[in-house]
């Protein structure tokens, strides 16, 4: 008789099934996009920072021919010292305003860092990139050296310089698009818009930012990252980012504002819309400060003489971003060389125990 064959006892383990693939959001798609088309993308980035740039400088130029140096000089010995103290006060506010970006940042890392290691880091970050631009690269490298030594890892670093990123961009929209609500007709003798068209730009605006705020109530809501673990702010973060971009946008232009002759001056409103646009096409040229397009489109928006809106121009380069940018280079020097010194304590001290 043949050997009954033993049979195999069956497992108490049921097979672990593998969980199921979560379904892609939006910004998933939209990264693998991006990702897929990354060489077309760069090149259309590239296209269009050469003709802003060509364009800009064809614009700066023509006016640069009809600009009377004498006159220029005499304009900038004309403005008066409360001029000048107005806008350094407005500058002091707008890099004041800066510190916070760092500061709510870290909050939402939930990163406890000195406000003044955070406010030296920032402030000097934001001089560097304003003035050699690429701001990703620079401030990001700054950021890095600073908060390096405290323990923050390069990615924390990245977050961080990304979600004070989104506080500029937040406060720069709020800021155009109250400005093409409120000052509608001004803005029309600029962009050569009807005001219902410049009214309908501004609810545009407006209406994305407060979709925005929609869409981060729900991500926070199903504790949702966007990227990897990366989270974006919530929303009461999100209205003090959105508070702090308007009050360093309008300090910002305020700095320039109070400089510029009182026949070329439009409304407040109209000029820090101005300002905000005139800063974007700079930002976009990749123009180091966005020199040469900042000025092109301030002096084609303001108008008036051309020789006392670019003495206020030239000022402004020099109050807004020459003098922070050597305040900057000076502290940076100075934290190294305090680094420095306590290195050579702490080494002559373990040589002396030895």
């Amino acid at each position: 008789m043949a050997q009954a064959q033993k049979r195999r006892p069956a497992s108490n383990w049921a097979p672990v099934e593998a969980p199921p693939p979560k379904p892609s959001t939006f910004v998933d798609r939209l990264i693998d996009a991006i990702t897929r088309h990354r060489s077309p993308l760069r090149r259309l980035g590239i296209a269009a920072s050469v003709i802003i740039i060509a364009g800009s400088l064809t614009i700066f130029l023509r006016m640069l021919v009809r600009i009377d140096p004498n006159k220029v000089k005499a304009a900038i010995a004309s403005t008066s010292g409360d001029q000048f103290m107005l806008s350094f006060a407005f500058t002091a506010l707008s890099y004041l305003a800066l510190t916070g970006y760092d500061g709510l940042a870290l909050r939402h890392l939930g990163i406890k860092i000195p406000y003044r290691l955070a406010a030296l880091a920032s402030f000097t970050s934001y001089a560097f990139s304003f003035t050699l631009g690429f701001p990703l690269v620079t401030g990001g490298a700054v950021r890095y050296w600073i908060y390096g030594p405290a323990g923050l890892s390069a990615g924390k670093i990245a977050s961080l310089t990304i979600v004070a990123g989104i506080t500029f961009w937040l406060g720069l929209g709020l800021v155009v698009g109250s400005g093409f609500l409120a000052a509608s007709d001004p803005i029309a003798d600029i962009d050569h818009f009807h005001p219902l068209a410049n009214r309908l730009i501004g609810l545009g605006v407006i209406g994305a930012l407060i979709a925005y705020l929609v869409w981060i109530t729900r991500m926070r809501w199903r504790r949702a990252a966007v990227v990897g673990n990366f989270k974006l702010p919530g929303p009461k973060l999100t209205l003090g980012q959105m508070a702090l971009g308007v009050i360093d946008i309008c300090s910002a232009s305020a700095a320039l504002y109070v400089l510029l002759p009182q026949d070329s001056r439009l409304g407040f409103p109209a000029f820090a819309t101005l300002y905000s646009f005139a800063a974007v096409l700079g930002i976009a040229s990749h123009a180091p400060g966005g020199i040469g397009v900042f000025e092109a489109t301030i002096l084609q928006g303001v108008g008036g003489d051309g020789d006392d809106v670019l003495a206020s121009l030239l000022l402004f380069r020099g109050i807004y971003y020459a003098v922070p940018f050597i305040a900057a280079m000076a502290m940076l020097g100075g934290v190294e060389a305090v680094r420095r010194w306590r290195s050579l304590r702490e080494a002559i001290s373990s040589a002396s125990d030895d």
